[in-house]
């Protein structure tokens, strides 16, 4: 396994606190109700190697260990303390914990910010006194930590296994079930584990960091409820997806991010959908029900990445196959299209019923010889069409079914699957209806590293995961860099107006903006009096025309009455302007009337949308959907966040599920792809050259075929600017 130090500017403090030369438990307990005494007995039966300072000023010893009235008394100097007290007194203990040179502190105790203001003050207090005495804090309100590899078990969880997967939780409970799963699965080990409660100083970042940098970790899984730092979070990830898998689990919503409708953009943003695109932009593996966890992540620590998602499925079952090539379609991988020769070869081992095509049907076939599933798989994995292999059926329990005698065949096939795992890099994953008994043959494979699943759909969830890190690792090592946008003095002097007037860029503006770094726009006039209109109309001929209103107080024009289409004439434009003058007047008296801007009709296209939001918690995303009126409604959009690749600008536009839409339907034709990746590359240089954009929003954009010459158009255009506080 290959060390992120290098991706990232520093090592992680949790090295020290993770495996601590001593450990002080203040508020050590004999009482078995306790935390203090929970904690106690995971250190003295887990058999920690270090020293234990039990501080209580009440005992003289807890389980024979020697009890100290306070942390100033302990003889040594621990690495970590872990703090049992009430809430009340842990801004002194902290302080306490540093003049003693005490580097790290869980604390378990709730009742901080979490709880309301006055808990707010007292973490605020805690932070004070841990920031001016070096001391790094997990928690508070925090399940506390173990680390198996060095025998520290805070939580005093029996039977765990030492292992490769790395656990953050914010939720206690979760990490109470993936332990109690992994007891049950027999196979599956943790490296580590860490609440992150309230992430009052260090936070999923810190966390994440120290899983990439753990020898111990093949795998770091998080449960997320909220990330404190978005942004930094995916710079950490971007860097230890490079060298291992991280599997994460988010809950709910991120409602951090929401804001009031003030654009379609900001109403879609801070979503669940958008957090999820971005995790999986930077490489995570994020799964969609809570039992999937454990499986993906015993997954890809054991197989870490297939080199793409073509599945051969070898099945002893028709219904299984079938079922199985559902569930890969579902999950957007594809069956592996075997070759002539590889059929040839799966047609001398099978019987005349059974299927070569993939899905592969044994037919029979194994019935008598269940060693012949290995010698399939090892066809299938020479086929170069293929990227990972699939057995779906009852290997395992042939000797249960129909006969014991089989049982060495069983055996036999087992060995060959394990010889094949280690020869090819393709992963091999094996669903079998007798995983959760266990027979010989199924624990032969698992001991060796292979994956058994008892569901075909969480077996599925893993080749997902396999085909997408490899994909992704494949997409990172062939991106070029791009060159940097440079702003320019007009664009500066737009916002820097805009700014010091307090508003928001006009439309015309805005489209000025865009135009000033080769994107296309639509010819248009601005008009401030009905006397400019007969210049307007000899401009544009006899093309019909749209006329909207141009207001920094009048977001969304249709709503206002502001926007007359159709347009074509002197006389025309006049009775539209009256009109649209005085709807805007009556939907929002107070509002700065600034003219109408006069553009011609464009061609019907496909609409889409463009956004950009600066995000609270992630910083600046981009967005890309379906557009119009309607782009809250159906929520067909994809979020990156910025800057973006040009893989990143591609899978966007092919990540929206109407695809059909975009491919052409009843005769029309294609929209032109290519143009709108384009078109997403330059917003992402666009918004990184200037930061005083806050938020952009273009819809509709219209899509238009290869046969356009610019390939769209852009109908509308929003630009909110960073207020001067």
């Amino acid at each position: 396994m290959q060390s992120i130090e290098g991706h990232l500017p520093s090592r992680s403090p949790l090295h020290v606190v993770l495996a601590p030369e001593g450990i002080a438990v203040v508020g050590a307990s004999s009482d078995p109700t306790k935390r203090g005494y929970k904690a106690m007995v995971g250190l003295v039966k887990g058999g920690y190697r270090g020293d234990i300072y039990p501080v209580n000023p009440k005992a003289k010893a807890i389980l024979g260990v020697n009890a100290w009235s306070s942390i100033s008394a302990i003889p040594g100097t621990p690495s970590l303390a872990l703090i049992c007290t009430p809430a009340a007194t842990v801004p002194d203990l902290i302080a306490e914990c540093g003049r003693r040179g005490i580097k790290g502190a869980v604390v378990l105790a709730s009742g901080f910010s979490e709880t309301g203001e006055a808990g707010a003050e007292l973490e605020a207090q805690m932070m004070a006194n841990a920031r001016a005495h070096g001391v790094r804090i997990i928690g508070p309100n925090t399940s506390g930590l173990f680390n198996l590899h060095h025998n520290v078990n805070l939580l005093a969880l029996e039977n765990l296994k030492p292992g490769d997967i790395g656990i953050v939780s914010q939720s206690g409970n979760m990490l109470l079930s993936l332990a109690l799963e992994a007891q049950h699965n027999g196979q599956v080990g943790f490296s580590s584990y860490m609440g992150p409660g309230n992430q009052t100083d260090l936070g999923f970042n810190d966390y994440l960091r120290y899983l990439g940098e753990d020898e111990h970790t093949r795998v770091a899984t998080l449960y997320v409820e909220g990330f404190r730092d978005g942004r930094k979070f995916l710079d950490v990830a971007r860097a230890v997806t490079a060298m291992k898998p991280v599997v994460v689990y988010k809950s709910g919503s991120t409602e951090q991010g929401q804001k009031a409708a003030s654009s379609h953009t900001g109403a879609l943003a801070g979503s669940y959908q958008m957090t999820v695109d971005l995790l999986r932009q930077a490489g995570v593996s994020v799964v969609q029900y809570s039992d999937e966890i454990l499986p993906v992540a015993e997954g890809l620590g054991r197989l870490q990445k297939a080199a793409g998602k073509r599945v051969a499925v070898i099945a002893d079952g028709g219904g299984q196959a079938t079922i199985a090539a559902d569930r890969l379609a579902e999950a957007g991988l594809t069956l592996a299209a075997l070759s002539p020769d590889t059929q040839a070869k799966l047609k001398t081992l099978l019987l005349p019923q059974a299927s070569s095509v993939n899905p592969v049907d044994v037919a029979g076939s194994s019935d008598a010889n269940p060693s012949l599933l290995a010698q399939c798989m090892e066809v299938v994995a020479a086929d170069a069409n293929v990227d990972s292999v699939f057995l779906v059926g009852m290997f395992g329990g042939y000797s249960l079914r129909f006969a014991e005698s089989l049982l060495g065949d069983e055996m036999r096939g087992a060995e060959s699957m394990v010889e094949l795992a280690h020869a090819t890099q393709k992963p091999l994953v094996i669903y079998s209806l007798y995983a959760p008994i266990k027979p010989p043959p199924l624990r032969r494979l698992h001991e060796a590293g292979l994956p058994i699943y008892a569901s075909i759909e969480h077996a599925v969830r893993v080749l997902a995961a396999l085909g997408e890190r490899g994909e992704y690792l494949a997409r990172g090592a062939a991106q070029p860099a791009t060159r940097p946008m440079q702003a320019s003095p007009n664009g500066q002097a737009l916002l820097a107006t805009a700014r010091q007037q307090k508003r928001d860029l006009l439309e015309f503006e805005a489209k000025a903006l865009l135009a000033e770094h080769c994107i296309h726009v639509p010819d248009e006039r601005r008009v401030q009096s009905a006397n400019e209109l007969a210049d307007v109309a000899r401009h544009f001929g006899h093309h019909p025309l749209a006329m909207k209103v141009v207001s920094k107080d009048i977001l969304h024009k249709s709503d206002a009455g502001g926007v007359q289409l159709n347009l074509v004439g002197e006389a025309a434009l006049r009775d539209a302007y009256k009109t649209i003058m005085g709807n805007a007047q009556r939907y929002d008296p107070s509002a700065q009337l600034d003219g109408v801007l006069v553009t011609p009709m464009v061609e019907k296209g496909v609409e889409v949308i463009i956004g950009m939001l600066r995000d609270p918690v992630f910083g600046p995303v981009l967005m890309f959907g379906l557009g119009g009126v309607f782009v809250e409604v159906w929520e067909d959009v994809a979020f990156r966040s910025l800057p973006i690749t040009q893989a990143d600008a591609e899978s966007m536009v092919n990540q929206i599920k109407a695809q059909k839409v975009l491919e052409g339907v009843r005769g029309a034709p294609a929209v032109n792809k290519q143009a709108l990746v384009l078109l997403l590359m330059r917003i992402s240089k666009l918004v990184d050259a200037y930061p005083s954009i806050r938020e952009l929003d273009l819809n509709p954009v219209m899509a238009y075929p290869e046969s356009h010459p610019h390939g769209y158009a852009i109908v509308d255009a929003r630009i909110i600017v960073e207020r001067e506080e």
